[in-house]
């Protein structure tokens, strides 16, 4: 599709034309430079419009996104500009991103010779799961002469979705792999009294055990081998996240659900990496969502559209109703990860008992968020008796999570307390732990 549009230098020489014809009224000799400088100017307009609609496909331009947009995560956007003019052109770029974005600022100015390509790169950061439509990439293109500027349009009405954080599952996943997840902050566990099982012969790659290298195999192959041992018996990993009202508390664009959300997502990934079944179960007043255990191939592709559709409810999480839904389907004795958010210590006390049951059968890893904002009140200078106060009140709040992480240690239950940035890395040091000690 291609448009026509004026430029502001066409209005100015036209207010110029018309001011040396008023002047005309009084001095006769600027009528007549009136009328040469009015020629001119359409001689000027008709050159422009020739050169700038003289090729029909002047301008080429496409928007290279991917099909999915990761939640949170900065997406990289890249957008092609391609002169098919046998002259440079100025071209403006406006890319109409989408409304969730509330951004007006996505365009660039610049010189593209003829022949040449342009490629302009930025990226957005979603903070919602859902469909994200693009609206037209529009390119304006104008000569030396600059009167006229020739729109073009691409890629209209483009439809992307946004799942939960697929990059910090493969940023991680990889890390796991090739054994370097300390560089995010992730402990290293020591395993004790498991048993391993030999399962392949692999070439060795840098981060590697030098340990378990096969020499034999390596002389074969005139290339490092390595021998690749994997835990004898794989356990079931339920990544439980509660959907309840207290989980739609806002942090840095995200709630905490997504925050949940995108943890849980990599936790299944090394999981299943380790060789455990990895599953999921969501819940709020009711049961909403779940995968049993597994871990062939499909199994992320079915976690990850499970997570994709889940929202926030206005009622409290039934953790009765879990316990009950757990007893049935699950037998096995499994690592359960609940992501929830208890904000004192009587909230924990109603759901205390029904954790304790879940205990009893399963390995339960009670999952809470820090509130951020209490921390950096308390770091803030007072100057006033106000301000004393809400600091006082912050440190009650601040210690009364504690008091939660010791009722429940208490209790027999498995407390990770954390940051929501702190989410991902917290959760699965605290799953290495408990592998490494045996407990699951």
């Amino acid at each position: 599709m291609r448009a026509i549009y004026l430029r502001q230098r066409f209005y100015l020489l036209c207010t110029i034309v018309c001011v040396v014809f008023a002047l005309g009224l009084a001095l006769p000799a600027f009528y007549f430079i009136g009328w040469i400088a009015l020629f001119s100017l359409i001689a000027a307009l008709a050159i422009d419009g020739l050169l700038v609609f003289r090729e029909k496909n002047g301008i080429n331009a496409h928007r290279s996104v991917a099909d999915r947009l990761s939640n949170g995560d900065e997406n990289p956007i890249e957008v092609f500009i391609e002169n098919r003019y046998s002259f440079p052109v100025k071209v403006n770029v406006i890319d109409e991103i989408p409304h969730q974005f509330q951004r007006r600022d996505v365009g660039w100015d610049m010189d593209v010779s003829p022949g040449h390509q342009k490629i302009l790169k930025y990226a957005l950061r979603p903070v919602k799961r859902g469909e994200y439509h693009f609206g037209a990439l529009n390119v304006f293109a104008s000569t030396r002469i600059g009167l006229i500027e020739r729109r073009f349009r691409f890629n209209i009405d483009h439809l992307v979705k946004v799942y939960p954080s697929y990059m910090q599952m493969r940023k991680y996943g990889f890390a796991a792999i090739h054994q370097k997840l300390q560089q995010f902050g992730l402990k290293r566990q020591r395993r004790l009294g498991h048993t391993m099982e030999f399962e392949q012969i692999k070439e060795y790659v840098p981060g590697d055990d030098r340990r378990s290298i096969n020499w034999k195999a390596t002389g074969r192959r005139n290339t490092l081998m390595l021998n690749q041992f994997r835990d004898e018996r794989s356990q079931q990993i339920f990544n439980v996240i509660d959907k309840g009202r207290l989980m739609r508390a806002p942090f840095e664009g995200l709630s905490l659900f997504d925050y949940a959300v995108n943890s849980s997502l990599v936790l299944s990934f090394i999981a299943i990496n380790k060789h455990d079944k990895a599953g999921l179960i969501s819940f709020s007043h009711r049961m909403s969502s779940y995968v049993p255990a597994a871990k062939k191939r499909s199994q992320m592709k079915l976690i990850q559209d499970a997570l994709y559709h889940q929202r926030t409810k206005y009622l409290d999480a039934n953790f009765e109703r879990l316990g009950v839904f757990i007893s049935r389907q699950i037998r096995q004795r499994s690592l359960l990860l609940i992501y929830t958010n208890f904000e004192s210590l009587s909230g924990l006390e109603r759901q205390l008992p029904y954790l304790k049951a879940l205990a009893k059968k399963h390995v339960v890893v009670a999952i809470f968020f820090q509130n951020s904002g209490l921390q950096s009140l308390l770091n803030r200078k007072t100057t006033s008796l106000r301000e004393v106060y809400h600091q006082t009140l912050a440190e009650k709040l601040l210690h009364e999570k504690q008091l939660i992480v010791k009722r429940l240690k208490q209790s027999g239950i498995h407390a990770v307390l954390t940051r929501p940035q702190d989410l991902t890395v917290n959760t699965i040091n605290k799953y290495l732990e408990l592998k490494g000690k045996g407990v699951i």
